[in-house]
């Protein structure tokens, strides 16, 4: 896993987010980078432009539990 902690990231939360239970986004180094806003330092999801892509849409139709396809 990367050591992110040393690197100044730009962590972006919706504004909508009023519950609690939201995550915050960064992009760096062409990855796209996914924490829990409650748990700033536990683990970092990095995600290729793609995975990031394809994660949001099947969670705007709520398939985001399921693996994709590797192929």
């Amino acid at each position: 896993m990367a050591d992110f902690g040393a690197q100044r990231i730009a962590w972006r939360k919706s504004t909508a987010s009023n519950s609690g239970a939201c995550v915050e986004v960064a992009v760096i180094d062409g990855s796209v980078l996914v924490r829990d806003s409650m748990n700033q330092t536990g683990p970092i999801l990095r995600l290729s432009p793609t995975g990031w892509d394809t994660l949001l849409a099947r969670a705007s139709v709520g398939d985001a539990t399921r693996a994709p396809r590797l192929s």
